[in-house]
């Protein structure tokens, strides 16, 4: 079974830029409840069907299907009435690769960073430009923003 263990923060200030390319994600989203997200994203020429579950506020069942670009575009357009359109930077620092999400549309202005862990409990080193910790607060996932965007709070 496919667990993912994430933790999420606030990024301060632009120190960060120019550590890595951005890469645009699109992705649309089915469902947002909390017990359960189905998501459709698209990156280059690739697509994936992701379902995600929750287990605790840091870990969550994720299930993840490549899927037709085409089918993906037509599944966003037709079914996925929620959106979130960002760039993400992939900056390695103390062993871990950290995802900066660099949001547009509604959630401009919003930069989080998300770092997966093998376990709930690893230790690991914070670069200078990692914030406040938001793993905790629901408003700061992705299905979350996209249906009630950063511009909006």
């Amino acid at each position: 079974m496919a667990v993912e263990i994430e933790r999420r923060f606030r990024v301060n200030g632009d120190a960060w830029r120019g550590l890595a390319e951005g890469v645009r994600y699109r992705q649309g989203y089915l469902s947002v409840e909390k017990e359960r997200t189905v998501r459709v994203r698209v990156v280059g020429d690739q697509a994936w069907l992701t379902l995600k579950g929750q287990i605790s506020d840091i870990s969550r069942h994720e299930f993840e299907y490549a899927i037709p670009v085409a089918e993906a575009q037509t599944i966003m357009d037709a079914m996925c009435p929620m959106m979130v359109d960002k760039l993400r930077y992939r900056i390695s620092f103390g062993g871990f690769v950290w995802e900066v999400d660099e949001f547009f549309g509604a959630n401009a202005g919003l930069v989080l960073a998300e770092i997966e862990l093998p376990s709930e409990d690893t230790a690991f080193d914070k670069p200078d430009w990692i914030g406040e910790e938001v793993t905790f607060d629901g408003r700061f996932t992705n299905a979350y923003l996209s249906k009630n965007p950063f511009g909006s709070w």
